[in-house]
């Protein structure tokens, strides 16, 4: 077909979700989710307004997910002052370490065929891609 980024990153993209998708879903977790979960299990306390931030997020789609995660039993949402703060539950953790889990196992079945070498390089040169950057080391 075509020997473009987009190509590619649309392939990737569509084969990643439907991994994560089946994986997930026994959790009652949706492909949409997944990032919320691991950002607030990767920063414990974290505030709604955070989280929206680093991950880019309309605030309205953000609140409604948090909102949604909270009624699922996956988040605590707990007022400290003016503050809301962002934490995993215990079924939350479980639905988390699986969630990132399924990062480094797709990793590891999509990029089999590529040796340790090549796979350094290939992640080097999408940094730089991402990064816009001209030499890699300034990243």
């Amino acid at each position: 077909m075509f020997q473009t980024l987009a190509y590619y990153s649309s392939v990737f993209h569509k084969e990643f979700v439907g991994y994560t998708s089946d994986k997930l879903q026994k959790l009652g977790i949706n492909f949409g989710s997944v990032f919320f979960l691991i950002y607030v299990g990767n920063h414990p306390g974290c505030t709604p307004s955070e989280l929206t931030k680093a991950l880019q997020m309309d605030w309205g789609h953000s609140q409604r997910s948090v909102t949604k995660m909270v009624n699922e039993g996956f988040m605590t949402k707990d007022k400290c002052g003016r503050i809301y703060h962002l934490n995993l539950t215990e079924k939350g953790q479980q639905a988390f370490q699986v969630s990132h889990q399924v990062f480094f196992d797709w990793d590891k079945e999509k990029l089999k065929a590529l040796t340790d070498a090549e796979c350094r390089q290939l992640f080097e040169l999408l940094q730089k891609a991402a990064m816009g950057k001209k030499d890699v080391k300034d990243v």
